[in-house]
């Protein structure tokens, strides 16, 4: 009895989690402009499905004719009413009212998604799509790029820069390589502190005395500071305009209280 419970429970949670991802697909595509046709929607969500198990992130594609917003804001907002403030989410958003097309980043898909990547993937994958007319195959693009560039990982260096109080925020990323070597050295250490130590007391164990009165020594001094005067030295941190430069640094802006980082283009 118990283990028909135990299986019929498991496969309730299994249809559960199929009826979220199912979900999550649904709605991963917005397309308010009639910018695709069926087929490719289908093909589009089929496309967002695994890559939102991968990423841990919600994907979004959105279209409107009616958009009198900020572009920009308006695929924050967008991404903001969906899954909440710094939540891991990213955006394609095509604005046919302002022949705009943006890209929203929130979460963790900031820091994969760096300024650098960004320019590369609405200039040089979006763009000549978008101009040409071939919508369905900008918003493949834009998926591709996603998936390719959550694989490469956070660069080296990463930081972030708000701009709007220019305030930097620097993250280590270790590397494979590092964390072995980590790992490594502190396994190494670790035994040879152990064979010290064993070599070093096993014979004294119980039975050494320190002779702490005849080897300690104290001398009392009295010492009175005065503080005279004091500095404070202060300096804005200038705004990243490299684009990201090297290193790969995310610019990022507050929207509704959330931070987001991200692009865009005319077209």
């Amino acid at each position: 009895m118990k283990k028909y419970c135990f299986s019929l429970l498991a496969f309730v949670c299994l249809l559960f989690s199929f009826s979220i991802h199912a979900q999550a697909a649904d709605d991963s595509v917005d397309d308010q402009a009639s910018l695709f046709t069926s087929a490719e929607i289908i093909q589009l969500k089929n496309t967002i499905t695994p890559l939102e198990t991968k990423t841990k992130a919600r994907v979004f594609i959105v279209t409107n004719t009616d958009n009198n917003m900020n572009s920009t804001r308006f695929a924050d907002y967008y991404m903001l009413d969906r899954i909440g403030k710094n939540q891991n989410g990213i955006t394609f958003y095509i604005d046919m009212n302002q022949r705009k097309f943006i890209i929203s980043t929130s979460g963790n898909m900031i820091d994969y998604f760096t300024d650098k990547r960004i320019d590369q993937t609405l200039d040089d994958a979006i763009a000549p799509s978008m101009k040409n007319g071939q919508y369905f195959q900008a918003a493949q693009r834009f998926l591709e790029n996603t998936n390719t560039y959550f694989e490469q990982g956070i660069p080296g260096g990463h930081y972030r820069v708000d701009t709007e109080t220019g305030k930097i925020t620097r993250y280590k990323v270790l590397t494979t390589t590092e964390i072995i070597l980590a790992f490594v050295a502190a396994i190494v250490l670790s035994g040879i502190f152990f064979a010290l130590s064993i070599s070093k007391y096993q014979l004294k164990f119980g039975t050494y005395k320190y002779p702490f009165r005849e080897k300690s020594l104290l001398n009392l001094t009295r010492r009175n500071d005065t503080l005279i005067n004091s500095f404070v030295t202060s300096r804005r941190i200038p705004r990243n305009n490299s684009n990201g430069g090297s290193g790969g640094g995310s610019s990022t802006h507050s929207t509704g209280g959330g931070t987001f980082g991200g692009g865009g283009r005319s077209f």
